[in-house]
């Protein structure tokens, strides 16, 4: 639903609902190498406020990797399945997908039959042949549901509504002016939602939270500015800032459908930085792809914007999501088996380096259904050109992003510390709620546990001292190297934005300060000083992760 300059396609998309449930049969692009994703790809399940057209604004096999060794499972290892899914037997799937040469536009891949009924569920969607839903007042009435939103209503007042810029299944974005103010003159970017598209009380429950998460998180340097919602008796106006660059998929293309190491890594740095900061702060987006993602302007080294908040949820640190939303392409295996977090976003971003590096998707199919069995089951390829020629780890990179255990993909803030990133960049790696979860998951443990873990620090390695000496000064340490939990309830709350409070992570840190006292979270940071002696420092902290067999620890840093 991301916000786009774009003007409106002459053969729009059919509505989901209305496409033919056969596979798709193209026959005008030969099938030879995955090829970038089409701009109207189908998604798995849309909100009222879902489409990009509407708004503007390592290893798979559980291998260590030997540039980034340690992983981050979820503490909630009790709601995954033991044995990750399994690989196909068909070479066809599980070696390598089929790629295709860049040409626009692709059909869009038929969805799969159960998807299209969840998308019925939410938004209250009629079959084709069905009568039309009346329009206005007379469909407030019809649905009896509550449609004020208690946002201004002086938008006419305000802005001065310009041309249509695009279109999508429950809107459409306009150019829009300030009329007054200091601001006069300035383009901004509307999204109008008829109010007569919001037919079940999801839809108008999923309007009112991607207000209120645009509102909470506006700020940040990569997230599209918001500057107001307002409401008249037909519609929901959303305003942002208006970025004139372009989607990050159109950029992708005018480069001949892939970037080079540095340039990616750029790209990258951007979209993990607005995402650990959206993580942080309890939000999970559930449809990052190169769509959402704009340019402000058209110039090549132009700041990169996140955008289409419409199926972003809340989500507490120890919560798991169970609704199937996001765009096929980029949607997680744990998001198709209804059991997922945070780790989600990161599959999608790593789907997006994938597609940056090569210039092809990493899962391919001509249905819906096929992609998603691709997916659960098939493993991208990295033998195919361009992948022998990049680094090995820009290839160790995606690897870790693209793991299909949740657990032991990377968070979006150990990406950065990802040696593929900071090797050649100054990034500064943002505080991580998996810190947190972590510290409660040690200290539930057992004693026996617990010595078990200190013995396994010796294991670490530089790359990973690098991410948790980060972690442990983002803390803010005691001048003699401790940290008490007002120390991360003052670290937590420096980093705060109102949409902490809906994803309750201050509730959750007071939980770990039920477990623990101030003398035994310093013992959590300081039991490995010896294991810091090699590093010159003069002592460390330990975090713990949770593998298959248990909690063991995965992180160590040293303070100097």
């Amino acid at each position: 639903m991301g916000l786009c300059i774009s003007q409106p396609s002459a053969n729009p998309s059919p509505s989901p609902l209305e496409l033919d449930l056969q596979p798709v049969q193209d026959k005008s692009i030969p099938v030879q190498s995955n090829s970038v994703p089409a701009k109207d790809g189908t998604k798995t399940t849309s909100s009222a406020a879902n489409d990009r057209r509407q708004n503007h604004a390592g290893h798979q096999n559980g291998k260590k990797s030997p540039f980034f060794p340690f992983y981050s499972p979820s503490p909630a290892h009790y709601l995954f399945s033991k044995k990750s899914p399994a690989r196909s037997p068909a070479n066809v799937i599980s070696n390598s997908t089929p790629k295709r040469f860049f040409k626009r536009p692709f059909p869009p891949p038929s969805p799969a039959k159960h998807i299209r009924a969840v998308l019925a569920r939410r938004h209250g969607l009629v079959k084709p042949n069905e009568a039309s839903t009346p329009e206005g007042s007379e469909a407030e009435h019809v649905s009896g549901l509550d449609k004020s939103f208690g946002f201004s209503k002086h938008f006419g007042s305000k802005y001065e509504l310009g041309d249509e810029v695009g279109r999508g299944h429950f809107g459409y974005t306009c150019a829009a002016k300030f009329k007054k103010g200091e601001l006069k003159g300035q383009q901004v970017a509307v999204k109008v939602i008829p109010k007569a598209k919001m037919n079940t009380a999801i839809a108008i429950e999923d309007v009112r939270r991607e207000v209120k998460i645009l509102r909470a998180l506006t700020g940040h340097n990569n997230l599209v500015q918001f500057y107001d919602a307002y409401e008249d008796h037909n519609n929901v106006y959303i305003v942002m800032e208006f970025c004139e660059g372009g989607e990050l998929l159109d950029r992708i293309l005018s480069r001949g459908g892939k970037y080079t190491e540095d340039d990616a890594k750029a790209v990258m740095i951007q979209i993990l930085n607005v995402v650990a900061f959206c993580h942080l702060q309890g939000v999970v987006h559930r449809d990052l792809k190169p769509e959402n993602f704009l340019f402000t302007s058209k110039d090549e080294s132009s700041q990169l914007k996140a955008i289409d908040f419409g199926l972003s949820d809340f989500v507490k640190p120890d919560e798991r999501l169970n609704d199937i939303v996001g765009s096929a392409y980029y949607v997680a295996p744990e998001v198709l088996h209804r059991s997922y977090s945070t780790e989600a976003d990161v599959w999608s971003i790593g789907v997006i380096a994938y597609i940056l590096l090569c210039g092809s998707r990493p899962f391919w199919a001509r249905t819906e259904s096929g992609i998603f069995r691709a997916v659960l089951k098939a493993d991208p390829s990295f033998d195919e050109p361009p992948w022998p020629s990049l680094s090995v780890e820009a290839k160790d990179f995606v690897k870790r992003l693209l793991n299909k255990d949740p657990r032991k993909r990377m968070t979006a803030a150990q990406a950065l510390s990802h040696p593929w990133i900071k090797r050649s960049n100054a990034v500064k790696v943002p505080l991580d709620i998996l810190t947190f979860k972590l510290m409660k998951a040690y200290m539930r443990s057992s004693s026996l546990r617990k010595a078990a873990l200190r013995a396994l620090s010796k294991t670490l390695t530089v790359d990973e001292l690098f991410y948790l000496k980060e972690q442990f000064a983002l803390l803010e340490p005691n001048r003699n190297g401790t940290i008490s939990l007002d120390n991360m309830k003052a670290a937590l709350m420096k980093n705060a934005t109102n949409a902490m409070k809906e994803s309750r992570i201050p509730d959750f840190l007071l939980s770990v300060g039920r477990l623990t006292t101030e003398m035994d979270v310093t013992i959590i940071f300081l039991y490995c000083s010896t294991l810091m002696a090699s590093c010159d420092a003069s002592f460390g902290c330990s975090l713990m992760h949770y593998n298959t067999e248990g909690w063991i620890l995965r992180s160590s840093v040293q303070l100097h």
